[in-house]
């Protein structure tokens, strides 16, 4: 018996170790000499790097860096910092954005520290181009899918209620009669009519939980995947749709506006506003759209082809102005002609634009919420400011700087009282 307890105790003590296992004691700061972060065109920025061990610096400290253009460094080096601190100098003459990334080995552990400075980027303009049929494309492409009833289903997810919202599986067909959208839809348990969400993926395969927290019992809202199969299977049923059938699957017909892969998505996301407005307890006045990643490209898709949304919250938008790198320029997530060669590229690069955030995002007229961080390695900030420049509708702008392609609570919480108040549920 006492074996047992003794061994318990060892086995929780263990796991309540690893759960508080947080951060890194050895850390490398990169900062820049200006609060912001933004320079203007020609102006020098000054960063200042330090290894630091228990927030003191560390001595003869061993690092490599890379700097130049976001995506496009230009400058590689190894060094040795004496007294664990060094000064670095970079500029640019046009536009845009510049990093200094920082790699300290510590004891033969590798810890990394980035910096992003700006240089004018209200003047950054996204490189994308307008195909001359692109409204005739995408009007025939929704008329096309809405020949199609919606054909719903639902099933209670009475484990996920709440006192608050019925939750529900969901399903709808999208652009042919045996393709659907999965779903999880919360209603408000309370008789009435409702304002409504639409909240919209980032890229990847997985399940989803539903929103009950945005405004419980004071909005429905619907959370979709985009691949057409059920959002509340075991985790390793997406593994291996990922690792499998679709792996890559940004990367299908990207050279085949018609056989491209966010044909159907971008279809499927519109009808989920059709599938909203369809419901009862829907109050016929709101509907917005939000998302991070590829979830915010959808949400400025649906903003433009659907004049029913009334507004939009876009966290790093990725699947924006693909073509600036064509240009030596840092575009957008997934980077189709990142250092392309292909002697095919300009037929690819043509067939891109039909998928451009940039090309949805001229064509938006309603308040939007538009928030990123300089640091994110996933989806440039280059690509992101250019996109939020072009747009002519009321917008805010709300950068946190310092992240990456995450956010911090403080910017989670801006963007759910944006939401709310859109909602007038606060």
């Amino acid at each position: 018996m006492k074996k047992l307890l003794f061994f318990l105790f060892g086995l929780f003590s263990i796991l309540s170790i690893s759960g508080q296992v947080r951060g890194n004691n050895i850390v490398v700061m990169v900062q820049p000499d200006h609060d912001e972060w933004n320079y203007v065109v020609g102006e020098t920025a000054v960063f200042k790097v330090s290894v630091l061990k228990s927030s003191t610096l560390v001595n003869n400290a061993i690092v490599s860096y890379e700097a130049g253009p976001v995506m496009y460094a230009d400058i590689k080096k190894n060094t040795v910092l004496k007294n664990g601190t060094m000064i670095f100098r970079g500029k640019m003459n046009v536009p845009g954005f510049y990093r200094l990334k920082v790699i300290a080995n510590v004891n033969g552990k590798e810890y990394e520290g980035l910096c992003t400075a700006s240089f004018s980027p209200e003047k950054i303009m996204p490189y994308a181009y307008e195909p001359k049929d692109f409204d005739t494309f995408w009007t025939k492409a929704l008329k096309d899918a809405r020949l199609n009833d919606l054909n719903p289903t639902k099933r209670l997810l009475s484990e996920r209620c709440t006192v608050d919202d019925d939750v529900y599986e969901i399903s709808y067909v999208n652009n042919t009669s045996n393709s659907r959208i999965y779903g999880i839809l919360s209603v408000p348990v309370k008789q009435g009519k409702y304002p409504a969400l639409l909240r919209v993926p980032g890229a990847g395969v997985r399940p989803y939980s539903g929103d009950t927290y945005t405004a419980p019992g004071k909005a429905i809202v619907l959370e979709i995947g985009i691949h057409g199969i059920p959002v509340t299977m075991q985790q390793s049923v997406y593994d291996n749709l990922l690792g499998g059938a679709l792996n890559n699957y940004w990367d299908t017909n990207i050279d085949n506006p018609d056989k491209n892969y966010y044909k159907r998505v971008v279809t499927g996301a519109v009808r989920g506003v059709d599938y909203i407005a369809s419901l009862p307890q829907w109050d016929g006045k709101t509907i917005g759209v939000t998302g991070a990643s590829q979830g915010g490209f959808l949400s400025l898709a649906v903003a433009a082809l659907d004049k029913r949304i009334t507004f939009l919250g876009v966290v790093h938008d990725a699947m924006c102005d693909y073509s600036a790198e064509v240009h030596g320029v840092a575009g957008g997530w997934p980077h189709y002609f990142y250092k392309n060669t292909d002697k095919s590229l300009n037929d690819k690069v043509d067939a891109s634009m039909y998928y451009d955030g940039v090309n949805f995002a001229k064509r938006i007229n309603v308040p939007g919420w538009y928030s990123f961080g300089y640091n994110d390695e996933v989806v440039p900030p280059t690509s992101s400011y250019g996109l939020y420049n072009i747009v002519k509708a009321p917008k805010i702008l709300s950068v946190y700087q310092q992240t990456g392609h995450y956010w911090y609570q403080e910017q989670w919480d801006e963007w759910q009282n944006f939401i709310k108040e859109h909602l007038n549920v606060k």
